[in-house]
């Protein structure tokens, strides 16, 4: 790890003072796709730094499955901190789940497009380069999270293409799109692009043209009946610091304008 980046650290924890480990507490936090990769780089400094550990679990921010993070708190389970989409977030604060007080936008997170490594790289800097490699293509996966649901309800529709891709697109479920292209079974893989660059086996393409892109906002909060508020609160402010913003754009993130 960037030597100077973990001064920082240091630094900007000791200012929330967190920098002593006899405040150590164990938080339990709660993080979606799109903000994991980010998370999985600040989150060990932020514990080095402020002597807490941080007892992480994954989920999506949305949908029907056990471990989506809504379903985890609907049935009891505990959180520090929730890491996720941001109206899914609001729809939390809405249920008084969530204190309002306490949300923090954390990035934007735009969606890609990856191919299998080694395989040609298509044009789709603009609105018809992309259209034109999807109906060129064999097969075109996309994930079950937000960004899936657009390109699914809307990108295809807005593209004029909707009929042509119905045979060939596929939602793929819980895991990495970037997976099943790796993998051959898919010739595009569409996602956030911070849930594409990590997977290996595959290349990054581009992100979609913005007149056709979807952004999804990433943010956080501390539920009401957290049991360490003070130390999730340094957590969520280190995590949208200025200090860190360089380490959260290399994960394919977008800062957010402050």
């Amino acid at each position: 790890m960037n030597r100077l980046f973990k001064q920082a650290a240091f630094a900007l924890l000791a200012t929330f003072g967190l920098g002593n480990v006899a405040q150590a507490e164990n938080l339990r936090v709660m993080t979606s796709g799109g903000f994991t990769a980010a998370y999985k780089v600040l989150g060990p400094t932020f514990a080095q730094a402020s002597g807490n550990t941080l007892d992480t679990v994954l989920g999506p921010s949305m949908g029907k499955a056990p471990e989506a993070i809504p379903n985890r708190l609907a049935r009891g389970e505990k959180a520090d901190v929730v890491i996720m989409v941001g109206y899914a977030l609001d729809e939390l604060i809405r249920q008084g789940k969530v204190d309002p007080a306490s949300r923090v936008e954390l990035a934007d997170s735009r969606i890609g497009l990856v191919v299998r490594a080694g395989a040609h790289k298509p044009d789709i800097s603009t609105v018809e380069g992309l259209k034109k490699t999807l109906l060129d293509a064999k097969s075109v996966a996309y994930s079950d999270s937000a960004s899936g649901v657009y390109i699914e309800n809307q990108l295809f529709k807005r593209l004029g293409i909707e009929d042509q891709l119905k045979p060939k697109a596929t939602m793929v479920p819980k895991i990495p799109v970037g997976t099943v292209v790796a993998s051959g079974d898919y010739q595009l893989g569409f996602q956030q692009v911070s849930e594409l660059l990590p997977v290996p086996g595959v290349s990054f393409v581009a992100k979609l043209p913005e007149a056709v892109q979807s952004v999804t906002r990433f943010a956080a909060g501390i539920p009401v009946d957290a049991q360490h508020p003070t130390q999730a609160k340094a957590l969520l402010q280190y995590l949208a610091s200025p200090a860190v913003q360089a380490q959260v754009q290399a994960t394919g993130l977008d800062s957010v304008s402050r």
